[in-house]
C-alpha cells in the first residue's frame, strides 16, 4: 500500500500547491508559526473549488496550550458546524484538563458534530503533552477518534519515533497513528520504517514576499518576534513531489513501510 502524505497548510493555496506537488490530505489552519490555528471558512472554501484532496480542519481557537474554557468550546463547536457545512472532509481537535489529561466531555461535544456530519475526527499532537499517553489512548478509542497526530511526546517524531512505534502497537486496529513534527524528506522514510506507519503529516513552505511593505520600514503590524512585514510563506510544490518520488522508491508497497490502514 503506498504511502499517504498528509500537508500541513497554512491556507487555501497551501493546499492547492501541497496537492500538486502530490499530498494525498490536507489539514488546513491559519498561523502555523502559532502552531496552527481554526482556518476560515472563506479559505476552506477557496480550497475546496480548486483541490480534489481530502481536507480536514484545524479547531483551535487560540495559542498557548489546550485547556479551554466555556468561551472556547462554544467558538470550536460553532466553527466545527460552520467548515463541515462548509465541505469539511474532518475535524482537527484536541482538548486537555488543567492536568493535562483528555477533556473527555470537551472532545465528546466536538466529535458528536463531526458524527452528525458523517465526518471522522482527529486528535492533534496535545498528545505529546499528556502524562500518560497509554491512558489518553484508551479516552482516544472510547471516544471514537479515528486518528492521531503525534510526535511520539518527543520534540519531534524522528526522536520519538520509538514511543510512537509503541503506540502503532498499543492502538493496534482501533486508532490510527500519524507521525508528524519535524518530518523531512531526508528522515520520512526511516521514521515510516521505525514506526510502522503507512502515513506521514508534515509542512515544508518557501518564503515569498510582498512588495507593499518594505523590510526596514517606519510601520510595522507583526509582534516583533514574528517574520520580518515582507515575507509570507507558501506550500513548496516541489518538496512534495521530492518527497513522494522518494517514498515510492524507499517504501515502495509491500516494502514494510506500510503498517497501518490509512
Amino acid at each position: 500500500m503506498p504511502i499517504l502524505i498528509e500537508a500541513c497548510c497554512g491556507c487555501a493555496a497551501d493546499v492547492i500547491e501541497a496537492e500538486k506537488g502530490g499530498a494525498d490530505r490536507a489539514e488546513l489552519n491559519t498561523a502555523l508559526e502559532l502552531g496552527g490555528l481554526t482556518p476560515s471558512v472563506g479559505a476552506l472554501c477557496a480550497a475546496k473549488e480548486h483541490a480534489r484532496i481530502p481536507i480536514f480542519v484545524m479547531l483551535r481557537p487560540r495559542a498557548g496550550g489546550f485547556c479551554y474554557d466555556r468561551i472556547d468550546l462554544d467558538t470550536m463547536a460553532s466553527d466545527a458546524k460552520a467548515l463541515l457545512n462548509a465541505g469539511a472532509d474532518g475535524l482537527v481537535v484536541g482538548a486537555l484538563k488543567a492536568d493535562g489529561t483528555v477533556d473527555y466531555a470537551a472532545c465528546a461535544r466536538l466529535l458528536e458534530t463531526a458524527n452528525n456530519a458523517g465526518k471522522p475526527a482527529v486528535f492533534h499532537r496535545a498528545i505529546d503533552v499528556v502524562p500518560c499517553w497509554q491512558r489518553a489512548f484508551e479516552t482516544l478509542m472510547e471516544l471514537g477518534f479515528a486518528r492521531v497526530l503525534t510526535s511520539g511526546q518527543a520534540r519531534t517524531a524522528p526522536d520519538g519515533a520509538d514511543t510512537i512505534a509503541q503506540m502503532v502497537r498499543f492502538a493496534a486496529e482501533h486508532l490510527q497513528v500519524l507521525p508528524g513534527g519535524g518530518v523531512r524528506l531526508e528522515n520520512a522514510a526511516q521514521l515510516l520504517r521505525r514506526t510502522g506507519c503507512g502515513q506521514i503529516h508534515l509542512s515544508c513552505r518557501t518564503s515569498l514576499f510582498d512588495q507593499t511593505m518594505p523590510a526596514d520600514g517606519p510601520v510595522r503590524f507583526n509582534a516583533d518576534s514574528l517574520p520580518p512585514e515582507n515575507v509570507f510563506k507558501r506550500t513548496d510544490r516541489a518538496y512534495f513531489a521530492a518527497l513522494k518520488q522518494a517514498l515510492s522508491v524507499n517504501c515502495p508497497p509491500g516494502a514494510g513501510c506500510a503498517g497501518q490502514d490509512t
